[in-house]
């Protein structure tokens, strides 16, 4: 089989490589030039050709790449707090906007921070804003994430502060935030390991409801019923089976579960095209899990999306798979260069669908976001990048016998053996690091 590396792979991989050649003006996610929902786009889908697409194949859109709102009645109820036209909602979308804004600058300041040494390796979110701000805000403090490495801005918006974001991309530790003062997991590096896990927790807040050890929520609002769960993973991880597992158990299971797959077309240097000859959204079917495809870069279609996806959850409808169509903009990580995989044609061309810009656009045309505005935002995210720089500088590398802490709850023989001959080891080095040797108890292990 030929390489996907090199600049012919798109030639060479048959019908994959087809598609992506056919599709380089800028129609790889299925939607439609005019921005509108259910036409079929005369060239291609993400995998196929027009001819062989079906109606959930186009991505669901409320806001096209002008930023121009068009209405869906089955979308707009559930952004009744941001079509308002009131001074609440008009906070709100503001709101939406900082946070994506936000997101953007530590994406920024972390790739800066790790060309200059300070950090090990980042994986980029650029690109991937809209669809980690508009599903992370449709959460209740009570659900719960579990992400892969890099949902930064679903992390930001559960509660993470920023320098803890960067903790684990230095080096100095295996998590950077406590799970449960957010309800989210720390990064997941595994591919597709956190689709189980999220089954597992759904699983267990079925149990508890079912036992009376929690009461589902009763507002009369949207909101109600048990809390839920949204594991995130990736287009690559669809091909993982550990994710086919996943959807096996939360059907069977019917848990409170939204898969959510941020789709941005690249697995490192597979194309999507490669592994699916088909929309992802279309594996779902197979499990009997309905699948929305939603365009991740509309913030407010994925915000209405993913409250649809939470709503069925918490009122007993069980699991649904939501695929948002986007695109990475940088490298895989910090230690990839996708020039060596990819066109600059089709960076160009996903560039005019940029999310920030997008919402940009449709809140100044509505008057709602203002030059005083903007300039509030900018500040207030260079204001999170000088404090993430500064905290990252500031931390400190553990001592290296703390790698044994933890492993176990109490003292074990085994690690403790090790921890000695470890120390006896590093007591060579004595002479040039008088602290080499210190740190932790000695009858406990890592969390490694």
């Amino acid at each position: 089989m030929p390489s996907t590396m090199g600049s012919t792979s798109r030639d060479d991989l048959s019908r994959a490589g087809a598609a992506r050649a056919e599709t380089a003006s800028g129609t790889t996610d299925g939607t439609t030039t005019d921005g509108t929902n259910g036409s079929t786009n005369p060239g291609t889908t993400a995998a196929g050709t027009a001819s062989t697409a079906r109606p959930g194949d186009i991505p669901l859109r409320l806001l096209d790449e002008k930023g121009v709102r068009h209405p869906d009645p089955a979308l707009d109820r559930w952004l009744t707090d941001v079509d308002a036209g009131t001074g609440d909602a008009r906070a709100a979308l503001l709101a939406l906007y900082e946070e994506m804004v936000v997101a953007r600058r530590i994406d920024a300041e972390a790739t800066a921070l790790q060309r200059q040494g300070e950090l090990a390796l980042w994986p980029p979110l650029q690109g991937q804003e809209a669809a980690q701000v508009g599903s992370a805000a449709a959460l209740r403090t009570d659900d719960f994430v579990f992400s892969s490495y890099r949902e930064h801005a679903v992390a930001r918006k559960r509660g993470v502060a920023p320098v803890d974001l960067l903790r684990v991309w230095r080096g100095i530790t295996a998590s950077g935030w406590d799970p449960y003062a957010v309800n989210m997991a720390t990064p997941q590096v595994i591919i597709g390991a956190q689709a189980l896990h999220g089954v597992g927790y759904a699983l267990g807040i079925q149990a508890d409801v079912e036992r009376g050890v929690v009461e589902p929520r009763q507002d009369g609002t949207d909101d109600d019923g048990t809390a839920a769960v949204v594991a995130y993973v990736g287009d690559g991880a669809m091909s993982q089976g550990d994710v086919n597992e996943a959807f096996v158990f939360a059907a069977t299971w019917q848990v409170p579960l939204v898969l959510f797959c941020q789709n941005n077309q690249w697995a490192i240097s597979e194309p999507v095209t490669l592994q699916s000859g088909v929309p992802l959204v279309r594996r779902a079917d197979g499990f009997g899990v309905p699948g929305v495809r939603v365009d991740g870069n509309d913030v407010l279609a994925v915000l209405a999306v993913t409250r649809e996806a939470l709503h069925r959850a918490r009122t007993g409808g069980g699991p649904t798979f939501v695929e948002a169509v986007t695109y990475r903009m940088g490298p895989h990580t910090t230690a990839d260069d996708p020039t060596r995989y990819r066109d600059a044609s089709e960076l160009d061309a996903w560039a005019e669908r940029d999310p920030v810009a997008r919402l940009a656009a449709y809140l100044r045309a509505g008057g709602l976001l203002t030059d005083d505005d903007e300039a509030r935002v900018r500040a207030a995210a260079d204001a999170v990048a000088a404090e993430l720089r500064a905290g990252v500088v500031a931390l400190e590398d553990p001592p290296p016998l703390s790698v044994f802490d933890h492993v176990y709850a109490g003292p074990h023989a085994t690690v403790a053996a090790e921890r000695a001959e470890h120390a006896a080891y590093l007591a060579g080095f004595a002479d040039t690091d008088t602290d080499i040797t210190t740190g932790g108890d000695a009858g406990q292990g890592a969390d490694r």
